[in-house]
Protein backbone atom coordinates (compact mmCIF):
# COMPACT_ATOMS: atom_id res chain seq x y z
CA UNK A 1 0.00 0.00 0.00
CA UNK A 2 1.30 3.59 -0.57
CA UNK A 3 0.21 7.07 1.21
CA UNK A 4 -0.63 10.04 -1.48
CA UNK A 5 2.66 11.49 -1.20
CA UNK A 6 3.53 8.01 -2.90
CA UNK A 7 1.80 8.93 -5.55
CA UNK A 8 3.23 12.59 -5.87
CA UNK A 9 6.72 11.48 -5.38
CA UNK A 10 6.09 9.27 -8.32
CA UNK A 11 4.01 10.87 -11.27
CA UNK A 12 3.93 14.43 -9.82
CA UNK A 13 1.82 15.49 -12.86
CA UNK A 14 -1.10 12.65 -12.57
CA UNK A 15 -1.42 13.01 -9.02
CA UNK A 16 -2.09 17.05 -9.83
CA UNK A 17 -5.09 16.14 -12.32
CA UNK A 18 -6.44 13.04 -9.95
CA UNK A 19 -6.09 15.99 -7.35
CA UNK A 20 -7.75 18.53 -9.57
CA UNK A 21 -10.67 16.17 -10.22
CA UNK A 22 -10.91 15.11 -6.47
CA UNK A 23 -10.95 18.30 -5.62
CA UNK A 24 -13.49 20.03 -8.55
CA UNK A 25 -16.41 18.80 -6.57
CA UNK A 26 -16.83 18.74 -2.43
CA UNK A 27 -18.92 15.46 -2.58
CA UNK A 28 -18.04 12.64 -3.87
CA UNK A 29 -19.21 8.12 -3.84
CA UNK A 30 -17.04 5.96 -1.33
CA UNK A 31 -17.89 1.89 -1.69
CA UNK A 32 -17.44 0.35 0.93
CA UNK A 33 -18.51 -3.71 2.06
CA UNK A 34 -21.58 -4.44 3.96
CA UNK A 35 -21.10 -7.45 6.48
CA UNK A 36 -23.11 -9.86 3.89
CA UNK A 37 -20.25 -8.75 1.59
CA UNK A 38 -22.87 -6.49 -0.88
CA UNK A 39 -21.41 -3.51 -1.70
CA UNK A 40 -22.39 0.15 -0.03
CA UNK A 41 -22.30 3.51 -1.63
CA UNK A 42 -21.99 6.46 0.37
CA UNK A 43 -21.59 9.99 -0.28
CA UNK A 44 -18.04 11.12 1.40
CA UNK A 45 -15.96 14.41 1.58
CA UNK A 46 -12.14 14.07 1.12
CA UNK A 47 -9.15 15.72 1.43
CA UNK A 48 -5.69 15.94 0.97
CA UNK A 49 -3.48 16.71 3.40
CA UNK A 50 0.01 17.00 4.41
CA UNK A 51 1.04 13.81 1.83
CA UNK A 52 -2.30 11.66 2.74
CA UNK A 53 -5.85 11.34 1.84
CA UNK A 54 -8.19 11.77 4.23
CA UNK A 55 -12.20 10.61 4.77
CA UNK A 56 -14.71 10.04 7.45
CA UNK A 57 -17.86 9.77 8.66
CA UNK A 58 -20.19 10.73 11.99
CA UNK A 59 -19.61 8.45 14.56
CA UNK A 60 -21.59 5.15 14.29
CA UNK A 61 -22.47 5.69 10.80
CA UNK A 62 -22.29 2.79 8.62
CA UNK A 63 -19.93 3.51 6.25
CA UNK A 64 -17.55 3.65 9.24
CA UNK A 65 -18.62 0.57 10.71
CA UNK A 66 -18.12 -0.87 7.53
CA UNK A 67 -14.80 0.32 6.67
CA UNK A 68 -13.84 -0.62 10.71
CA UNK A 69 -15.26 -4.34 9.82
CA UNK A 70 -13.28 -4.72 6.54
CA UNK A 71 -11.16 -1.48 5.50
CA UNK A 72 -11.70 -2.22 1.47
CA UNK A 73 -12.82 1.13 0.05
CA UNK A 74 -13.03 2.85 -3.30
CA UNK A 75 -13.77 6.48 -3.91
CA UNK A 76 -15.02 7.91 -6.99
CA UNK A 77 -14.67 11.55 -7.71
CA UNK A 78 -17.82 13.69 -8.93
CA UNK A 79 -18.62 13.98 -12.29
CA UNK A 80 -19.46 16.92 -15.35
CA UNK A 81 -20.97 15.63 -18.36
CA UNK A 82 -18.43 17.00 -21.00
CA UNK A 83 -20.08 19.15 -23.55
CA UNK A 84 -21.04 17.56 -26.67
CA UNK A 85 -19.05 17.77 -29.59
CA UNK A 86 -16.00 18.71 -27.04
CA UNK A 87 -16.10 15.13 -25.08
CA UNK A 88 -11.87 14.94 -25.43
CA UNK A 89 -11.74 18.32 -23.18
CA UNK A 90 -13.21 16.54 -20.47
CA UNK A 91 -10.69 16.16 -17.60
CA UNK A 92 -12.57 12.50 -16.71
CA UNK A 93 -13.30 10.85 -13.51
CA UNK A 94 -10.66 9.49 -10.96
CA UNK A 95 -10.89 6.18 -8.67
CA UNK A 96 -8.52 5.76 -5.69
CA UNK A 97 -8.62 2.56 -4.15
CA UNK A 98 -6.66 0.64 -0.94
CA UNK A 99 -7.51 0.10 2.64
CA UNK A 100 -8.94 2.82 5.33
CA UNK A 101 -6.80 3.12 8.46
CA UNK A 102 -9.18 4.36 10.91
CA UNK A 103 -7.25 7.51 13.14
CA UNK A 104 -7.32 6.52 16.69
CA UNK A 105 -6.13 9.31 18.37
CA UNK A 106 -8.25 12.60 19.02
CA UNK A 107 -5.79 14.92 19.11
CA UNK A 108 -4.71 13.97 15.84
CA UNK A 109 -8.63 13.56 14.83
CA UNK A 110 -8.74 17.22 15.70
CA UNK A 111 -5.50 18.51 14.08
CA UNK A 112 -7.35 16.86 10.84
CA UNK A 113 -10.41 18.26 11.70
CA UNK A 114 -9.25 21.59 11.88
CA UNK A 115 -7.09 21.33 8.70
CA UNK A 116 -10.19 20.08 6.59
CA UNK A 117 -11.79 23.71 8.53
CA UNK A 118 -14.25 21.39 9.92
CA UNK A 119 -15.64 21.51 13.54
CA UNK A 120 -12.53 19.70 15.46
CA UNK A 121 -14.54 19.87 18.72
CA UNK A 122 -17.04 16.99 16.72
CA UNK A 123 -16.27 13.56 17.45
CA UNK A 124 -15.84 11.98 13.96
CA UNK A 125 -14.61 8.48 12.45
CA UNK A 126 -11.53 9.44 10.41
CA UNK A 127 -9.50 7.46 8.24
CA UNK A 128 -6.37 7.38 6.26
CA UNK A 129 -6.18 6.22 2.92
CA UNK A 130 -3.59 3.27 1.99
CA UNK A 131 -3.85 3.32 -1.66
CA UNK A 132 -3.61 0.21 -3.97
CA UNK A 133 -4.55 2.12 -7.72
CA UNK A 134 -5.54 5.28 -8.67
CA UNK A 135 -7.15 5.43 -12.21
CA UNK A 136 -8.01 8.15 -14.32
CA UNK A 137 -10.93 7.74 -16.87
CA UNK A 138 -10.93 9.74 -19.99
CA UNK A 139 -12.05 10.48 -23.31
CA UNK A 140 -8.97 10.72 -25.60
CA UNK A 141 -8.57 12.69 -28.73
CA UNK A 142 -10.38 12.49 -31.19
CA UNK A 143 -13.29 11.73 -29.11
CA UNK A 144 -13.44 7.39 -30.38
CA UNK A 145 -11.66 6.06 -27.59
CA UNK A 146 -11.40 6.07 -23.73
CA UNK A 147 -8.08 7.05 -22.81
CA UNK A 148 -7.46 4.48 -18.85
CA UNK A 149 -4.25 5.86 -16.77
CA UNK A 150 -3.27 2.96 -13.79
CA UNK A 151 -1.17 4.38 -11.43
CA UNK A 152 0.09 1.03 -8.62
CA UNK A 153 2.91 0.72 -6.24
CA UNK A 154 5.89 -0.28 -7.34
CA UNK A 155 4.59 0.20 -10.79
CA UNK A 156 5.32 2.48 -13.58
CA UNK A 157 1.78 4.48 -14.67
CA UNK A 158 0.57 2.65 -17.00
CA UNK A 159 -1.91 4.39 -19.69
CA UNK A 160 -4.48 2.11 -21.82
CA UNK A 161 -7.10 2.87 -24.88
CA UNK A 162 -10.75 1.77 -24.80
CA UNK A 163 -12.60 1.96 -28.16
Amino acid sequence: MATWRDVVDTEPDFAKRVQRIMDAYRHKTLATLRADGAPRISGIEASFIDGELWFGSMPGARKGRDLLRDPRFALHSGSIAPARGDESQWPGDAKISGRAVPLIDPDQVAAILRAIEGPADQPADLFRADIAEVVITRVGDPPDHLVIELWRPGAPLRRTTRT
